[in-house]
């Protein structure tokens, strides 16, 4: 089953205290608990866990993010024989709530978390702790190969992007634990919500992912860096200003036209890699890439990101973007990297050591609350899958109904407490006019629906 989804256009805050998109980003939840799959069950399996963010309090310069690291959405199972499962992570984060650029030396990513997603899941790098040793001319790190020169976390000449060599083990919405910690390295959309779907484990395994991309809108606000400078989805405005139409934000990086990896791209010499074969593809080592410096706008920096206005920052920020091939398939450096832009700080700090004053948001819905949220149904006409997404994500859920036009109820589902999505599967509903009702307790809102069958 194949569609685009929508994400929605956020409306613009000020970044007065309380009102920081670094404070009131966060998908917050007290209830809600996750699932996982497992193996050959397309039925999810509760987990215990709760799921998305906790509590975000904040300081005059910080906002602290308390969340397990388990999103909403289900996870697992990873075929490519991890047999870990997503677990409570327990981790405080810190984000300056007015990040400065690096004015020194770029900082490069690390090995693990480099940055936290709204719904405290972890955002890694390209890379997964595999090299190539040329003292042995075979993959080291990782499981099943011998340690690498340096030990775990050193810096080799030719370094394994996780994104190639680990395919098969990402669940439906581009994620998989290490050691527990569930994290994505990608664009944390679903596989088969992209235009050219290169995994089939959605087939058995649903899962909405974070967002999804969706060309008529600019992406989400979607997490944030170490360095506390915002992470979006795959498109924003065509030009820095906010002008220009929405874009595919695209990367400055492009595979080097190379037979032999004996050279970095800058030319250093180095120890050499494989040869470029089916084994070890172009694009399976991290320095198969260069950089190149492009005349458009809409192209990104050597960090991944670019100054910007954004619906949530209508004065401009530096922000990264998560980059996209134009099928919608996860392009290097993904997020953030290799290096960040700004002042690089480790966020995860375990306790908050500072009076703060706790976020608690306007998330309730209510009559006048209700009035104002964005609903987006998409795709409309829509034939096997129609999927429904708010503007953003309430402490409680909400109701999702699909009535003929009598009004009689066909279908129905909820956007749980914590998420944006839901989705009816509309291969047994007939054709003709429908109408989507999302409700709350005091009011609802409705769209009309056009199922089509061919």
């Amino acid at each position: 089953m194949k569609f685009i989804l929508t994400s929605v256009l956020f409306m613009a805050i000020s970044l007065s205290y309380g009102q920081n998109p670094a404070i009131t980003s966060w998908l917050q939840n007290t209830t809600e608990t996750g699932s996982y799959y497992a193996a050959g069950n397309s039925t999810a399996v509760g987990n215990n866990i709760l799921v998305n963010c906790q509590q975000v309090e904040y300081s005059e310069d910080y906002a602290y993010i308390t969340c397990t690291g388990v999103p909403a959405y289900p996870t697992g199972p990873f075929q490519d024989g991890n047999p870990s499962q997503a677990t409570n992570q327990n981790a405080v984060y810190r984000f300056p709530l007015n990040p400065e650029p690096n004015t020194g030396n770029n900082t490069e990513t690390t090995p693990g978390t480099i940055g936290v997603f709204i719904n405290g899941v972890s955002l890694y790098d390209y890379r997964d702790g595999v090299a190539w040793n040329p003292n042995t001319n075979a993959l080291c790190g990782g499981p099943g190969n011998a340690p690498c020169p340096g030990g775990m976390g050193a810096e080799n000449d030719w370094n394994r992007d996780a994104i190639p060599a680990e395919s098969e083990g990402f669940d439906c919405a581009k994620g998989h634990p290490a050691m527990g910690n569930y994290h994505h390295h990608q664009n944390p959309t679903a596989f088969d919500l992209d235009q050219v779907e290169v995994s089939d484990v959605c087939n058995l395994y649903a899962a909405d992912g974070l967002y999804v991309i969706n060309p008529e809108v600019h992406s989400p606000l979607i997490g944030f860096a170490y360095d506390g400078y915002p992470i979006y989805g795959a498109l924003g405005f065509t030009n820095v200003n906010g002008t220009g139409g929405i874009t595919r934000m695209k990367s400055g990086y492009q595979l080097r036209n190379i037979t032999e990896r004996t050279t970095h791209a800058d030319g250093t010499s180095v120890d050499n890699g494989p040869n470029v074969s089916d084994t070890y593809r172009l694009g399976y080592f991290r320095e198969d890439y260069e950089f190149i410096l492009n005349d458009g706008e809409d192209y990104l920096d050597e960090h991944n990101g670019r100054f910007s206005v954004t619906p949530e920052y209508p004065e401009g920020i530096y922000a990264y973007f998560c980059t996209v091939d134009e099928s919608y398939n996860s392009a290097y450096p993904y997020a953030v990297g290799p290096t960040f832009y700004g002042a690089y700080s480790n966020s995860s700090v375990n306790a908050v050591s500072e009076t703060t004053t706790v976020y608690t948001g306007t998330n309730e819905i209510n009559e006048g609350s209700m009035s104002k949220i964005q609903m987006n149904v998409y795709p409309n006409p829509a034939s096997e899958l129609v999927a429904i997404q708010v503007d953003n994500a309430f402490q409680t859920a909400m109701k999702v109904e699909l009535l003929d036009m009598t009004g009689k109820l066909v279908e129905s589902t909820v956007i749980a407490r914590g998420s944006t999505i839901a989705y009816f599967d509309l291969q047994k509903v007939y054709a003709g006019k429908y109408l989507v009702r999302v409700s709350g307790e005091a009011t609802a809102i409705t769209k009309e629906l056009v199922i089509i069958k061919e």
